[in-house]
């Protein structure tokens, strides 16, 4: 993912309500969401080259998702894959906030990320790149490709929006107006003045065309956007997909939480 925003325990009804863009060079080979046919509780999206996965839920509930660090000469070939942080914990039974200082202790063997990992009950976040591991309190937060909330436009943007949803009653399991809603937000393609952009390196061009929440150009973009809900008894993941900017796949998948008595 390139860029997340979720609300986290606000509402006991709907202790998730998470939304993000994945931004990826289209020449990279992905499956959309599916259940995995080797790990048959995850469902998550997959990259082929790799084997990782950027965003997913399991049936018991256990979700996560990663951004990249924006670092431009700062990628190291031969570190291990980022997204198989993600698949490993959406595979295991590792508590969130044991797995995230699990993660900070071999942090060194991967270009930066920022991972966000949780069940039911808990969240936690860690970073290579700044953020200690540590279990998150409830409340509204954004992550793109910088540290947990840092405060760059689109992040700034994507967050108020959900919070506007939640405002006006949060989107439940099974309210498909609502996830419409949020799946709109992730298709902003305002772009914020040059002064507040983020400087990361890339240069004013690049800096323009990565500020939109929605990212469009001839080889790079958001491939796909994702809406993520979990309730006491139920989750679901709908996921719109992207093709050089225009609409492919709508996938919206429900399923019942194992272990719920």
């Amino acid at each position: 993912m390139c860029l997340i925003a979720f609300a986290w325990q606000l509402s006991p009804q709907q202790p998730l309500i998470l939304l993000g863009n994945r931004d990826e060079f289209y020449a990279r080979p992905a499956s959309p969401v599916r259940f995995w046919e080797d790990a048959p509780q995850v469902l998550a999206g997959r990259d082929e080259k790799e084997g990782g996965t950027w965003l997913g839920v399991t049936r018991a509930g256990r979700w996560a998702a990663l951004t990249n660090y924006r670092e431009p000469g700062g990628m190291q070939p031969g570190e291990l894959s980022r997204g198989k942080l993600v698949a490993d914990y959406l595979c295991g039974d590792i508590p969130p906030l044991a797995l995230a200082e699990s993660v900070a202790q071999e942090a060194g063997r991967y270009n930066g990320f920022n991972l966000l990992v949780g069940d039911r009950l808990e969240a936690a976040v860690c970073s290579n790149r700044g953020t200690e591991p540590r279990r998150l309190e409830p409340g509204l937060y954004g992550l793109s490709n910088h540290l947990l909330d840092s405060p760059w436009p689109k992040t700034e943007r994507l967050k108020s929006g959900l919070a506007r949803q939640v405002t006006a009653g949060e989107p439940t399991v099974s309210q498909a107006a609502d996830v419409q809603a949020l799946l709109e937000l992730l298709e902003d393609t305002t772009t914020a003045d040059d002064a507040d952009l983020p400087d990361t390196g890339v240069g004013l061009v690049w800096e323009r065309l990565l500020g939109t929440a929605f990212i469009r150009s001839p080889m790079y973009g958001t491939r796909a956007s994702t809406v993520l809900l979990l309730d006491g008894q139920r989750g679901r993941l709908v996921e719109r997909t992207w093709v050089a900017g225009e609409p492919g796949e709508l996938t919206d998948i429900g399923f019942a939480l194992t272990g719920v008595s």
